[in-house]
């Protein structure tokens, strides 16, 4: 695939970023794009390689080097065709995704992997600009009537399939704009809430009705959901992990989904009574991963005296760790454009303490540093460092650590079981709860992970439900060998 010699022709190019100082004081997208002879050369250093891993390693199972050889070729419809096969959403893939593909793509052993994510995003951003994404409403409706609860990722997958397999799709969103965690829980400078808007122009013109500040079990009773014939619940895992640290109701410790998503919503003009800003203060936020960079980069836009980050696990070392070794996702440092704006990164620190002043308002926190007692056979351990206490001057925390699984509000009220770690439970293959005609995708079913993984889920569950309902499927699959239909 691409050039024969491709890949020792030319070297990785990715696309570079406006300077740090301009793009502080907005919060759109600052990426600047490579050329399209840039982008057809990335294109050309896709191996030929026998067995592509990149297949394995994307959980959408893309077709990688296909489209490679199409751009390499200048068809970039063929291209836009090929993705679009196995990915509704391309343009949110190809700016969030971690893109797994590229740390098992087999260039990677002895060179930097071919750009996949870039390469992606150019792909479906051409298409759009060509008019070549246009709605696929079905030709025949099938009379059957399908309810998705939630419109992150995974429930726009699988409302789009089951769409197109010509059954009726209602989507609700209990917030009052569709996209789930895309629309308040990403910043606008990594994904610009305008490409939302037009991917659900199409999915609207293809037939698809959605319901927004329709929060089903609070203001929409579960009762009503027998009114269809299926439902696919997708509601994400927003169970918000906290510390149980003394002074953790301190005014000044807020949650990073709040902070972030009051943000956005100032930026599109809605009214946000009492924003949280980090406008002159000293900013920690507590939690290592994109959410908690995320926060790091809106609290250098909105003008922060100081920006400090902690992480509990050790510094990742800066090269793939032979614990992680190709084609396996690495466990490597990552250094994001947000952390580039500016931050003090601290690993192996914990908090032991939120302090506040007379009135409840944080004013510093107390920290020990730690270290992991590994002993085989057994959990790990975390230790204390004695001697190591330090007092940190802090107006503002930010609480990013990530997600404990979905609410259990609607399991609660539908009869659903749930497994062990609180995610609603599906049997393996079919994403069917014990209820049987409702199916659960994504982060619900899975726990929280990545957007390639709940779009994954949304297309795999959508047709689980075409085979329940019709008792067989067109729709398609990377695993045809978990299709049974139900008796």
């Amino acid at each position: 695939m691409g050039k024969v010699t491709g890949f020792k022709e030319f070297e990785r190019q990715d696309e570079a970023y406006t300077p740090v100082k301009d793009r502080v004081k907005h919060y759109k997208e600052f990426t600047v794009p490579l050329s399209d002879s840039e982008i057809t050369k990335q294109g050309s250093r896709c191996m030929d390689c026998g067995i592509p891993f990149c297949h394995s390693g994307c959980p959408l199972g893309n077709l990688i080097p296909d489209f490679n050889h199409m751009v390499h070729q200048g068809e970039w419809q063929k291209a836009s065709w090929i993705l679009h096969s196995t990915n509704n959403f391309p343009e949110f893939t190809g700016r969030l995704c971690p893109a797994p593909c590229e740390q098992s793509c087999v260039l990677g052993i002895i060179e930097d992997p071919v750009s996949i994510e870039n390469i992606e995003k150019n792909i479906v951003e051409r298409a759009f600009k060509e008019g070549w994404i246009k709605p696929q409403p079905p030709k025949t409706r099938t009379g059957k009537t399908i309810a998705i609860v939630g419109s992150g990722p995974a429930g726009l997958a699988a409302a789009q399939q089951l769409n197109r397999a010509g059954h009726t799709v209602t989507v609700f969103e209990r917030d009052d704009e569709i996209g789930g965690l895309l629309r308040y829980g990403i910043p606008n400078f990594k994904l610009e809430k305008e490409i939302i808007d037009r991917r659900i122009a199409i999915l609207e013109a293809e037939g698809i009705t959605f319901k927004v500040n329709v929060n089903v079990g609070v203001n929409y009773d579960v009762k009503a959901l027998k009114d269809f014939d299926a439902v696919v619940l997708c509601g994400g895992a927003t169970e918000r992990r906290s510390l149980p640290t003394p002074g953790i109701d301190a005014d000044g410790v807020v949650q990073a989904m709040d902070f972030l998503t009051q943000q956005t919503k100032v930026v599109f003009g809605k009214e946000v009574k009492d924003q949280v800003l980090a406008t002159d203060k000293d900013v920690i936020v507590i939690g290592g991963g994109d959410t908690g960079s995320d926060c790091i980069g809106t609290s250098n836009r909105q003008g922060a005296k100081s920006v400090t980050n902690f992480e509990i696990m050790p510094k990742p070392p800066g090269h793939r760790s032979p614990t992680t070794p190709w084609p396996f996702w690495p466990l490597q440092l990552k250094t994001s454009s947000s952390h580039q704006e500016g931050v003090e990164r601290n690993w192996l620190i914990n908090t032991k303490e939120f302090i506040t002043d007379a009135n409840g308002k944080l004013t510093a926190l107390k920290t020990v540093n730690v270290e992991w007692k590994m002993v085989p056979g057994e959990r790990p351990q975390l230790i204390e460092i004695e001697g190591t206490e330090k007092t940190w001057p802090c107006d503002l925390a930010l609480l990013a650590l990530g997600f404990t699984g979905p609410e259990s509000t609607l399991a609660d009220q539908l009869g659903i079981e749930k497994d062990a770690r609180s995610n609603y439970k599906a049997e393996y293959g079919k994403y069917q709860t014990n209820i049987p005609n409702i199916f659960t995708a994504g982060d619900m079913r899975r726990g929280q992970s990545l957007i390639v993984w709940a779009i994954s889920e949304g297309r795999e569950a959508a047709r689980q439900v075409d085979i329940y309902l019709m008792g067989k499927s067109d729709l398609p699959s990377k695993n045809m060998s978990g299709d049974l239909v139900p008796l």
